[in-house]
């Protein structure tokens, strides 16, 4: 598809059509997913203003008589200062890789690699926006913003045209500072625009997690004799007599893959999860809610 064609008013049109008849599907799927992970508030653990009980601590010099808890000193020879969470809204952004490639499944009863991380990441963000958190996508320009407006936004936003390329790196925009990121992505294209990426984070003090989601038949290679592999743009083609004989050489490589963006992560001080669609999402949903809800990436 040209420029041309792809801005055409029929084109954008019938492109239009098609995201407003998968949206409600998407937050269909997004939201009973995210009904399945226990909601509670987003906190940082350490004493502050806020409404949610901490713990105690015993009462020091200086400490002004209207913060000490006096039913608590009551059970004790000492007196106790009841200390609260202190809350604040913090903001997560959300990358999902929408290069070809993501568009990839082996078979018609499992979801795309691009719908799975959609998923991933409206239920997310249903999860951080109720639990009071601003949330952004790495593709959109406008800044992270709370409320339950913000949900339609970004899956208006994730449906849209992706890149005509078979692979997308993350997007430049500048990660607030402070905040917490997921980059979504099969991360099967060239690794150097994430490493970037991961720096630039680093380096505006952004903790987050790469997850990288995989069909199974990327994973095992089950292809034997002649074999035509194609990507998803048409962009590659390759033939092959003897398919089989590439399967070993095909992991080995798969496996050092993975292996480089464990270290990458963990050198930038983030996480990094292996999520296939032939699983159920639950698993991985509960590791990024625990990650964010935990602190783990804060």
């Amino acid at each position: 598809m040209t420029d041309a064609t792809r801005h055409s008013p029929t084109s954008l049109r019938a492109r239009s059509e098609v995201a407003a008849a998968a949206l409600p599907a998407l937050l269909a799927d997004a939201q009973h997913l995210a009904a399945t992970i226990l909601l509670g508030a987003h906190s940082r653990k350490r004493h502050g203003t806020g409404d949610e009980f901490w713990q105690y601590r015993g009462a020091e010099a200086g400490d002004p008589l209207r913060s000490i808890d006096w039913r608590r000193s009551a059970r004790a020879d000492a007196l106790f200062v009841r200390q609260t969470e202190w809350k604040a809204a913090q903001s997560v952004m959300i990358g999902v890789d929408d290069g070809q490639s993501m568009t990839y499944s082996g078979d018609k009863s499992r979801p795309t690699k691009l719908r799975r991380a959609q998923t991933l990441a409206m239920a997310l963000s249903v999860l951080a926006l109720r639990g009071g958190e601003r949330v952004g996508l790495t593709r959109l320009a406008e800044p992270p913003r709370g409320g339950e407006a913000q949900v339609m936004r970004l899956a208006t936003a994730l449906l849209e045209d992706g890149a005509g390329a078979d692979y997308a790196a993350p997007a430049p925009q500048a990660l607030p500072v402070g905040s917490r990121a997921v980059f979504v992505s099969d991360f099967l294209g060239d690794l150097a625009p994430v490493q970037k990426a991961l720096g630039q984070a680093a380096d505006r003090g952004v903790k987050g997690a790469l997850v990288q989601v995989l069909d199974p038949d990327e994973e095992r290679f089950p292809f034997d004799g002649r074999t035509v592999f194609e990507s998803m743009s048409g962009a590659i083609r390759f033939e092959t007599l003897k398919a089989g004989g590439l399967r070993a050489a095909y992991l080995k490589r798969l496996a050092a893959r993975k292996d480089h963006l464990r270290q990458m992560a963990a050198r930038s001080g983030w996480r990094y999860h292996l999520h296939h669609t032939n699983d159920p999402a639950d698993p991985a949903l509960l590791w990024l809610y625990r990650a964010l809800e935990k602190g783990a990436m804060a």
